[in-house]
């Protein structure tokens, strides 16, 4: 059997855009960042996320079944921290500019692409609950992606090879 630090070093290989999930109950919103993010079908269209058992934003997503899937530019990596760090985990949120989507998950401004929407299934898979969703809206922007690979962000070599940097 392999060990925790052996499938995390082999996961690291595995080059991803990054996203933060947001979620709402009522007046109760959480998220976080999450690299564990696929698209499952495009008819009807549906999209997966997997969410530590222990975290909050699990629970809020559960409840309030929505939640949105914030694809982040690369000019998003204070948030992409932001969103990934236990220490401030109460005001990820505070001073940023949130909007409401079609289906009340909160929406953050500035990602590449961000798909709203409501909770259609989850299930159990060892520590974590993968969530299926139901893009309600998807809403795009022409930026470059945050890309993630090694234990660290990087950028993709095409954009600054076109000169883009939006």
């Amino acid at each position: 059997m392999i060990s925790t630090e052996e499938f995390k070093a082999g996961m690291s290989r595995w080059t991803t855009g990054v996203t933060v999930v947001t979620a709402r109950d009522g007046d109760r919103v959480h998220g976080m960042t999450v690299s564990d993010f696929t698209g499952v079908s495009l008819s009807p269209p549906l999209v997966l996320v997997c969410a530590g058992r222990d975290t909050i934003t699990r629970e809020v997503i559960a409840a309030g079944r929505c939640f949105a899937v914030h694809v982040l530019s690369a000019a998003q990596e204070e948030l992409s921290n932001r969103f990934a760090s236990k220490e401030f985990e109460h005001e990820r949120f505070e001073g940023l500019e949130i909007q409401t989507g079609v289906t009340g998950a909160p929406l953050l401004s500035g990602a590449v692409a961000v798909f709203d929407c409501r909770l259609e299934s989850s299930f159990e898979a060892g520590d974590h609950e993968v969530y299926m969703g139901r893009v309600e809206k998807l809403i795009l922007h022409d930026r470059e992606p945050l890309v993630y690979h090694g234990g660290r962000y990087d950028r993709l070599g095409s954009f600054r090879a076109r000169g883009e940097d939006r």
